[in-house]
């Protein structure tokens, strides 16, 4: 009996004496009554081995991995020559992949059981597995991601089933690979086992999130940000994600109020964020190229356009608005390329449709002789502004005035006149602008059987007769060309 006096010590010490006291008597007694059917093995009780054994075997059945190890550690403890919980104890070790541990159980049994001829197979196994996941991570480092999944699936799996960290380093390959549903799955699997796995977490958030599904993605990011407030990657994933989204969303609001600039520059800054994440990229892209083209900025949109097809080439919007930053660059030909293929593909869009007759209207009138360019003027220019213009080109081009190189300055005279004949007309000019055929005119290509100066298609004579005359001289030129207006 311990004897507390009141002198050496107060009412407390020896309260605290007497609780500590019972907590060693309580562990004794735990310890006793846990190690007692092993003990009672030692002492040639092969059933409680067997009862032990058994009990390992249906943790590991169930994956209750720590269970089993506790139950081994114990025997272990209580038996060091207990060669079976060796055994078992590697056995479980190499499926969880703690190699070092699990080589050593492997070895201490072989001490007890020379030359077992299953241990030594498992060993040469865990070996295999051992290299087979170093070589699998120094691929993946090296961006080797099907070699290394390979590794990963034929090997280590093999031999370590339960292996975690080989599990972790498939679901990224999958993800480096591309393959989102494959990744959600196999991080799944692990979620099923421990679903506060942050690892599995966070990265079946990425699949999800690079699979543009970001609603789902935000709320992994969120649950791992649960368990663990300061976990990086995690803080990393879901922010980024956030200020993606913002910045999608002032784009747009802002395309909506008009202020198509501001939305540019709002696109431009969300593409900035994440090159990768394609299946929202696609759409960044399409919209830039869309305010592209209502800006008139023909290049550009077809830049952002050939960016959203490279992803997605059968995004039928994208190559109809391919097709418009086309004709804004006058590649008339390209222009109607894409739309008849955006045609041919969505037959009943009457806008598409337009549009294609349109970029075929804008192809045929390119091939038309440019009225504009030949007289030098724009398309706003005013008659007074055309007259003007023809004045000078065909005192400049007359072949009187051109006696060396004659034939060439017919051929530019007959261009200047047949010029001056359609722009101006108000109503021919009308015409021409609006792309219809002006050939019934005699306003042809301007070839052999179009419009000739000299001489008419029924013998018409045509004479020009500019007042005052030309410079040096008195009403006309010499050799019967007179201009008249």
């Amino acid at each position: 009996m311990i004897r507390c006096s009141s002198f050496a010590m107060d009412l407390l010490a020896c309260r605290g004496l007497l609780y500590t006291v019972f907590i060693l008597h309580f562990v004794f007694l735990c310890q006793l009554l846990l190690l007692q059917p092993l003990v009672s093995a030692l002492d040639g009780k092969p059933g409680n081995a067997a009862e032990l054994l058994e009990r390992v075997s249906q943790s590991v059945k169930v994956k209750r991995y720590s269970e089993a190890l506790n139950d081994l550690n114990a025997a272990i403890e209580a038996d060091p020559t207990f060669s079976e919980a060796y055994y078992h104890r590697a056995s479980v070790l190499r499926q969880i992949c703690r190699y070092e541990e699990s080589e050593n159980s492997y070895k201490k049994f072989l001490e007890l059981k020379p030359r077992d001829s299953v241990a030594e197979k498992e060993l040469s196994q865990l070996n295999q597995a051992k290299s087979a996941l170093d070589t699998a991570l120094t691929l993946f480092e090296s961006s080797d991601f099907a070699k290394s999944l390979e590794y990963v699936e034929k090997v280590v799996l093999v031999f370590s089933p339960a292996c975690s960290k080989a599990k972790i380093l498939r679901v990224k390959l999958l993800l480096a690979s591309k393959d989102y549903s494959g990744a959600i799955a196999e991080a799944g699997f692990i979620l099923k086992e421990d679903e506060d796995n942050l690892d599995a977490l966070l990265l079946r958030g990425r699949a999800y999130y690079y699979l543009a599904d970001h609603d789902v993605a935000q709320r992994h990011y969120q649950k791992g940000l649960r368990l663990d407030p300061e976990h990086g990657e995690l803080k990393k994933a879901y922010f980024g994600l956030k200020n993606l989204l913002k910045k999608t969303k002032s784009a747009e609001d802002n395309e909506k109020k008009g202020r198509l600039r501001v939305a540019v520059e709002d696109f431009k800054a969300a593409l900035a964020m994440d090159p990768n994440h394609l299946a929202h990229n696609v759409h960044l892209h399409l919209g830039l190229c869309k305010l592209l083209v209502k800006l008139g900025r023909g290049k550009d949109a077809l830049s952002s356009c050939n960016e959203a097809l490279s992803i997605d080439e059968e995004l039928l919007e994208a190559l109809v608005q391919r097709g418009e930053a086309k004709l804004l660059t006058e590649d008339w030909e390209g222009a109607v390329e894409d739309l008849k293929s955006a045609a041919q593909k969505s037959p009943q869009d009457m806008n598409i449709r337009e549009t294609y007759m349109r970029a075929e209207k804008a192809l045929k009138m390119s091939k038309r002789k440019d009225w504009y360019k030949i007289l030098g003027v724009s398309k706003t220019s005013s008659i007074s502004e055309i007259k003007r213009a023809y004045k000078k080109l065909a005192l400049q081009w007359h072949p009187d005035k051109n006696v060396e190189n004659r034939e060439e300055a017919e051929e530019k005279f007959r261009e200047i006149a047949a010029a001056y004949e359609v722009l101006g007309d108000e109503e021919k000019r009308t015409k021409y602008d609006r792309g219809e055929d002006i050939e019934e005119m005699g306003m042809g290509g301007g070839g052999g059987g179009g419009f000739n100066p000299f001489h008419g298609g029924g013998g018409q004579q045509y004479t020009f007769t500019f007042e005052g005359g030309f410079p040096g001289g008195g009403g006309g030129f010499p050799g019967g060309f007179d201009f008249q207006f």
